[in-house]
């Protein structure tokens, strides 16, 4: 039911995990996908090439995604390839440990650069194209983390919490130019982001003890909320955050 015939997607961190799965369910959905990556660019290419084996057209552009310079450059290969951005699915994001009276102040602002300062500079680039087509769907990835805090993680936790505040206020602000801004919120997912936790199985175990459904999910289940927003199927949603956690934090 859902086509996305047409539409070009932006997906940053596109080249692993939740940004790896969405790219490639919406290139299912027929739209036409670039994909941002910062260092391994094995994983893009392998992304691509996955892609492109849909029959969809895919471009992937390095750089920091917490750099105005890179974010602009992006943008524009992005436009030069494709000529137009119809969503822009704000993805790419790190978790760290931080405890507070002992986070290093780089700590801090590099996960604010990467998951809070992105989405503001992507959105900024692209919300001027998508004023002159008359359409355009932003979609934020936070967490229950900034649904609710995470104890050692309080600059991740602020970061989320923030790009759940800035998905509302730019859905007022945008929704006369037929732009469309939501927010999905993840719970625990089995990528990259957690692998180095998920060795321990005692903890892989007390996770699941906390999720009504009793699993871990895959990125790809991540994914279908998106590419839901994404589709005419959500177009009188906006302003939304989405929580896609197996019932773990209940948010009204």
């Amino acid at each position: 039911m859902i086509n996305l015939q047409g539409r070009v997607a932006l997906i940053t961190g596109g080249s692993r995990g939740i940004g790896r799965a969405t790219a490639i369910l919406f290139a299912k959905a027929n739209a036409d996908v670039a994909i941002t990556y910062h260092v391994n660019e094995n994983a893009a290419k392998s992304t691509l090439e996955e892609i492109q084996r849909l029959g969809r057209k895919a471009i992937a552009v390095k750089g920091n995604v917490g750099k105005s310079e890179d974010v602009k450059r992006m943008v524009k290969e992005v436009m030069d390839y494709f000529g137009r951005i119809d969503v822009l699915v704000n993805n790419a994001g790190i978790w760290t440990y931080g405890a507070i009276g002992e986070m290093p102040e780089e700590v801090w602002d590099e996960t604010m650069d990467v998951n809070l300062k992105s989405v503001y500079l992507f959105t900024n680039e692209v919300v001027p194209i998508m004023k002159k087509q008359g359409w355009g769907r932003i979609i934020n990835i936070s967490s229950t983390a900034g649904q609710r805090g995470e104890a050692f993680h309080s600059h991740y936790a602020a970061s989320k919490g923030a790009i759940i505040a800035f998905t509302k206020s730019l859905a007022v602000e945008l929704a006369k130019y037929n732009i469309l801004v939501n927010c999905v919120a993840p719970g625990w997912v089995n990528t990259d982001m957690c692998a180095e936790v998920f060795k321990d199985p005692n903890f892989v175990e007390q996770v699941k003890s906390t999720i009504p459904l009793g699993r871990i999910p895959g990125p790809e289940e991540i994914a279908g909320p998106v590419l839901f927003l994404a589709s005419e199927l959500a177009n009188w949603i906006t302003g939304a955050t989405i929580s896609v956690n197996g019932g773990s934090v209940l948010c009204g």
